[in-house]
Protein backbone atom coordinates (compact mmCIF):
# COMPACT_ATOMS: atom_id res chain seq x y z
CA UNK A 1 0.00 0.00 0.00
CA UNK A 2 1.47 3.36 -1.02
CA UNK A 3 2.15 6.13 1.49
CA UNK A 4 -0.53 8.30 -0.12
CA UNK A 5 -3.19 5.59 0.19
CA UNK A 6 -2.25 5.01 3.84
CA UNK A 7 -2.60 8.72 4.57
CA UNK A 8 -5.91 8.90 2.74
CA UNK A 9 -7.39 5.93 4.58
CA UNK A 10 -6.28 7.31 7.92
CA UNK A 11 -7.83 10.70 7.13
CA UNK A 12 -11.12 9.09 6.05
CA UNK A 13 -11.36 7.42 9.45
CA UNK A 14 -9.81 10.04 11.73
CA UNK A 15 -11.52 13.22 10.50
CA UNK A 16 -15.14 12.03 10.91
CA UNK A 17 -14.21 10.54 14.30
CA UNK A 18 -12.74 13.81 15.53
CA UNK A 19 -15.64 15.91 14.22
CA UNK A 20 -18.19 13.54 15.79
CA UNK A 21 -16.42 13.59 19.16
CA UNK A 22 -16.23 17.39 19.13
CA UNK A 23 -19.92 17.63 18.19
CA UNK A 24 -21.01 15.29 21.00
CA UNK A 25 -18.61 16.94 23.42
CA UNK A 26 -18.70 16.26 27.16
CA UNK A 27 -17.18 12.95 28.27
CA UNK A 28 -16.83 11.62 24.72
CA UNK A 29 -14.56 14.52 23.74
CA UNK A 30 -12.67 14.32 27.02
CA UNK A 31 -12.01 10.60 26.53
CA UNK A 32 -10.78 11.14 22.97
CA UNK A 33 -8.43 13.90 24.13
CA UNK A 34 -7.24 11.72 27.02
CA UNK A 35 -6.48 8.82 24.69
CA UNK A 36 -4.58 10.97 22.20
CA UNK A 37 -2.73 12.67 25.06
CA UNK A 38 -1.65 9.32 26.48
CA UNK A 39 -0.27 8.18 23.11
CA UNK A 40 1.50 11.49 22.55
CA UNK A 41 2.98 11.36 26.06
CA UNK A 42 4.21 7.81 25.42
CA UNK A 43 5.96 9.03 22.28
CA UNK A 44 7.40 12.01 24.15
CA UNK A 45 8.86 9.68 26.77
CA UNK A 46 10.39 7.59 23.96
CA UNK A 47 12.03 10.71 22.50
CA UNK A 48 13.38 11.68 25.89
CA UNK A 49 14.85 8.21 26.45
CA UNK A 50 16.39 8.28 22.98
CA UNK A 51 18.02 11.57 23.98
CA UNK A 52 19.76 9.82 26.85
CA UNK A 53 17.42 10.92 29.65
CA UNK A 54 15.12 8.88 31.86
CA UNK A 55 11.61 10.30 32.41
CA UNK A 56 9.01 8.66 34.61
CA UNK A 57 7.22 7.25 31.59
CA UNK A 58 4.12 5.82 33.23
CA UNK A 59 3.67 8.93 35.33
CA UNK A 60 4.01 11.10 32.22
CA UNK A 61 1.35 9.08 30.39
CA UNK A 62 -1.02 9.03 33.36
CA UNK A 63 -0.78 12.76 34.01
CA UNK A 64 -1.23 13.58 30.33
CA UNK A 65 -4.40 11.49 30.10
CA UNK A 66 -5.74 12.89 33.37
CA UNK A 67 -5.56 16.56 32.36
CA UNK A 68 -8.38 16.60 29.75
CA UNK A 69 -10.50 14.48 32.09
CA UNK A 70 -9.86 16.94 34.91
CA UNK A 71 -10.99 19.82 32.68
CA UNK A 72 -14.19 17.92 31.91
CA UNK A 73 -14.77 17.20 35.60
CA UNK A 74 -14.36 20.86 36.42
CA UNK A 75 -16.68 21.89 33.57
CA UNK A 76 -19.56 19.69 34.73
CA UNK A 77 -19.21 20.76 38.34
CA UNK A 78 -17.64 17.68 39.87
CA UNK A 79 -15.47 18.13 42.92
CA UNK A 80 -11.90 18.76 41.85
CA UNK A 81 -8.86 19.39 44.04
CA UNK A 82 -8.20 22.96 45.05
CA UNK A 83 -5.30 24.71 43.29
CA UNK A 84 -3.24 24.57 46.48
CA UNK A 85 -3.59 20.79 46.53
CA UNK A 86 -2.76 20.52 42.83
CA UNK A 87 0.45 22.46 43.41
CA UNK A 88 1.45 19.86 45.97
CA UNK A 89 1.77 17.49 43.04
CA UNK A 90 5.09 19.14 42.17
CA UNK A 91 6.90 18.15 45.39
CA UNK A 92 5.15 14.77 45.20
CA UNK A 93 6.60 14.29 41.73
CA UNK A 94 10.01 15.21 43.12
CA UNK A 95 9.66 12.60 45.85
CA UNK A 96 8.63 9.91 43.38
CA UNK A 97 11.57 10.77 41.12
CA UNK A 98 13.93 10.67 44.08
CA UNK A 99 12.72 7.23 45.13
CA UNK A 100 12.72 5.85 41.59
CA UNK A 101 16.17 7.26 40.79
CA UNK A 102 18.05 6.55 44.02
CA UNK A 103 21.44 5.01 43.61
CA UNK A 104 22.92 7.12 40.83
CA UNK A 105 19.78 8.31 39.10
CA UNK A 106 18.91 11.84 38.02
CA UNK A 107 15.73 12.98 39.82
CA UNK A 108 15.86 16.55 38.48
CA UNK A 109 15.97 15.28 34.93
CA UNK A 110 13.22 12.75 35.58
CA UNK A 111 10.93 15.31 37.25
CA UNK A 112 11.46 18.01 34.62
CA UNK A 113 10.93 15.78 31.58
CA UNK A 114 7.90 14.11 33.16
CA UNK A 115 6.20 17.41 33.93
CA UNK A 116 7.04 18.85 30.50
CA UNK A 117 5.74 15.74 28.75
CA UNK A 118 2.40 15.82 30.55
CA UNK A 119 1.81 19.55 30.10
CA UNK A 120 2.99 19.61 26.47
CA UNK A 121 0.55 16.86 25.49
CA UNK A 122 -2.50 16.55 27.72
CA UNK A 123 -2.25 20.09 29.04
CA UNK A 124 -2.23 21.68 25.60
CA UNK A 125 -4.75 19.29 24.02
CA UNK A 126 -7.21 20.06 26.82
CA UNK A 127 -7.70 23.49 25.22
CA UNK A 128 -9.81 21.75 22.57
CA UNK A 129 -12.34 21.05 25.30
CA UNK A 130 -12.08 24.66 26.42
CA UNK A 131 -12.77 25.91 22.89
CA UNK A 132 -15.75 23.55 22.54
CA UNK A 133 -17.37 25.23 25.54
CA UNK A 134 -15.82 28.68 25.22
CA UNK A 135 -18.09 31.48 26.52
CA UNK A 136 -18.04 32.99 23.03
CA UNK A 137 -20.03 30.02 21.75
CA UNK A 138 -21.95 29.14 24.91
CA UNK A 139 -25.70 28.75 24.60
CA UNK A 140 -25.61 28.49 20.81
CA UNK A 141 -25.72 24.69 20.53
CA UNK A 142 -23.15 22.12 19.41
CA UNK A 143 -22.68 23.73 15.98
CA UNK A 144 -21.02 26.85 17.42
CA UNK A 145 -18.66 24.97 19.69
CA UNK A 146 -17.75 22.49 16.98
CA UNK A 147 -17.00 25.19 14.43
CA UNK A 148 -14.92 27.04 17.00
CA UNK A 149 -12.76 23.95 17.66
CA UNK A 150 -12.41 23.11 13.99
CA UNK A 151 -11.21 26.61 13.06
CA UNK A 152 -7.66 26.35 14.52
CA UNK A 153 -7.44 22.78 13.21
CA UNK A 154 -8.33 23.96 9.72
CA UNK A 155 -5.92 26.91 9.95
CA UNK A 156 -3.17 24.51 10.98
CA UNK A 157 -3.88 22.35 7.94
CA UNK A 158 -3.93 25.43 5.69
CA UNK A 159 -0.59 26.53 7.14
CA UNK A 160 0.94 23.13 6.36
CA UNK A 161 -0.43 23.10 2.80
CA UNK A 162 0.55 26.70 2.13
CA UNK A 163 4.01 26.14 3.56
CA UNK A 164 4.57 23.14 1.33
CA UNK A 165 3.26 24.79 -1.86
CA UNK A 166 5.02 28.13 -1.41
CA UNK A 167 8.20 26.52 -0.13
CA UNK A 168 8.47 24.12 -3.05
CA UNK A 169 7.51 26.77 -5.64
CA UNK A 170 9.53 29.75 -4.43
CA UNK A 171 12.31 28.21 -2.37
CA UNK A 172 14.76 30.76 -1.06
CA UNK A 173 16.34 31.21 2.37
CA UNK A 174 15.79 28.54 4.97
CA UNK A 175 13.62 29.27 7.99
CA UNK A 176 15.48 27.17 10.57
CA UNK A 177 18.10 25.05 8.78
CA UNK A 178 19.58 23.58 11.95
CA UNK A 179 16.16 22.27 13.05
CA UNK A 180 14.15 21.58 9.89
CA UNK A 181 16.26 21.98 6.72
CA UNK A 182 13.33 21.78 4.29
CA UNK A 183 11.37 24.72 5.70
CA UNK A 184 11.81 28.10 4.03
CA UNK A 185 10.85 31.66 4.89
CA UNK A 186 8.71 31.76 1.75
CA UNK A 187 6.89 28.66 2.98
CA UNK A 188 6.28 30.22 6.39
CA UNK A 189 4.83 33.37 4.85
CA UNK A 190 2.83 31.36 2.32
CA UNK A 191 1.39 29.19 5.05
CA UNK A 192 0.25 32.25 6.97
CA UNK A 193 -1.28 33.79 3.84
CA UNK A 194 -3.30 30.67 3.06
CA UNK A 195 -4.41 30.49 6.70
CA UNK A 196 -5.66 34.08 6.44
CA UNK A 197 -7.60 33.28 3.26
CA UNK A 198 -9.16 30.20 4.87
CA UNK A 199 -10.05 32.17 8.00
CA UNK A 200 -11.92 34.81 5.99
CA UNK A 201 -13.81 32.15 4.04
CA UNK A 202 -14.59 30.20 7.21
CA UNK A 203 -15.82 33.33 8.95
CA UNK A 204 -17.95 34.40 5.98
CA UNK A 205 -19.59 31.09 5.07
CA UNK A 206 -19.57 29.06 8.28
CA UNK A 207 -19.13 30.98 11.53
CA UNK A 208 -21.49 33.82 10.69
CA UNK A 209 -24.37 32.02 8.93
CA UNK A 210 -24.19 28.58 10.56
CA UNK A 211 -23.14 29.36 14.12
CA UNK A 212 -24.19 33.01 14.38
CA UNK A 213 -20.64 33.88 15.36
CA UNK A 214 -18.11 35.97 13.53
CA UNK A 215 -14.94 38.01 13.76
CA UNK A 216 -14.26 41.54 12.61
CA UNK A 217 -11.93 42.13 9.68
CA UNK A 218 -8.99 42.87 11.96
CA UNK A 219 -9.94 40.08 14.34
CA UNK A 220 -10.01 37.52 11.54
CA UNK A 221 -6.62 38.64 10.24
CA UNK A 222 -4.96 38.68 13.64
CA UNK A 223 -6.48 35.38 14.69
CA UNK A 224 -5.35 33.60 11.52
CA UNK A 225 -1.80 34.99 11.65
CA UNK A 226 -1.46 34.24 15.35
CA UNK A 227 -2.64 30.65 15.02
CA UNK A 228 -0.52 30.09 11.91
CA UNK A 229 2.64 31.31 13.62
CA UNK A 230 1.87 29.17 16.67
CA UNK A 231 1.31 26.12 14.46
CA UNK A 232 4.62 26.60 12.69
CA UNK A 233 6.46 27.03 15.99
CA UNK A 234 4.87 23.86 17.31
CA UNK A 235 6.15 21.94 14.31
CA UNK A 236 9.65 23.35 14.80
CA UNK A 237 9.69 22.56 18.51
CA UNK A 238 8.78 18.92 17.91
CA UNK A 239 11.37 18.76 15.12
CA UNK A 240 13.98 19.96 17.61
CA UNK A 241 12.96 17.18 20.01
CA UNK A 242 13.31 14.56 17.29
CA UNK A 243 16.64 16.01 16.17
CA UNK A 244 17.97 15.77 19.71
CA UNK A 245 16.69 12.19 19.93
CA UNK A 246 18.19 11.36 16.53
CA UNK A 247 14.95 9.99 15.04
CA UNK A 248 12.88 10.85 11.97
CA UNK A 249 9.42 10.16 13.45
CA UNK A 250 8.12 10.15 16.99
CA UNK A 251 6.88 6.58 16.39
CA UNK A 252 5.30 4.41 13.70
CA UNK A 253 1.81 4.27 15.21
CA UNK A 254 0.03 5.89 12.25
CA UNK A 255 0.65 4.26 8.84
CA UNK A 256 2.00 6.79 6.38
CA UNK A 257 2.19 9.54 8.97
CA UNK A 258 4.68 8.49 11.63
CA UNK A 259 3.59 9.09 15.19
CA UNK A 260 0.81 10.91 17.01
CA UNK A 261 3.15 13.74 17.95
CA UNK A 262 4.11 14.11 14.29
CA UNK A 263 0.43 14.73 13.45
CA UNK A 264 -0.52 17.00 16.36
CA UNK A 265 2.68 18.97 17.00
CA UNK A 266 1.31 22.08 15.30
CA UNK A 267 -2.13 21.62 16.87
CA UNK A 268 -0.61 21.51 20.35
CA UNK A 269 0.50 25.12 19.94
CA UNK A 270 -2.45 26.28 17.83
CA UNK A 271 -5.22 25.30 20.28
CA UNK A 272 -4.09 27.31 23.34
CA UNK A 273 -3.15 30.24 21.09
CA UNK A 274 -6.65 30.26 19.61
CA UNK A 275 -8.20 30.15 23.07
CA UNK A 276 -6.08 33.00 24.40
CA UNK A 277 -6.69 35.16 21.32
CA UNK A 278 -10.44 34.70 21.75
CA UNK A 279 -10.17 35.78 25.37
CA UNK A 280 -8.04 38.82 24.59
CA UNK A 281 -9.90 40.18 21.57
CA UNK A 282 -13.42 39.31 22.56
CA UNK A 283 -12.99 40.49 26.12
CA UNK A 284 -14.20 37.17 27.54
CA UNK A 285 -13.10 36.67 31.11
Amino acid sequence: MSNFVQRLLFALVAIPLVVAAVWVGDLVLALLLAGVSALAAWEFAKLVRASGMQPLSRTTIGLAAALPLAVHAFAIGLAVPRLSLVVLGIPLLGIVAMLRRRGGGKPIEASATTLLGALATGGLLAFAYGLRYHPYASGAGPMSGTLLVMLPLLLTWATDVGGYLFGRTIGGPKLAPSISPNKTIAGAVGGALLAVAVAFAYNRWLLAPQAHLGFSLGGTLGFAVGVSIAAQLGDLVESSWKREAGVKDSSALIPGHGGVLDRIDSVLFALPTAYVLLDVWLGVR
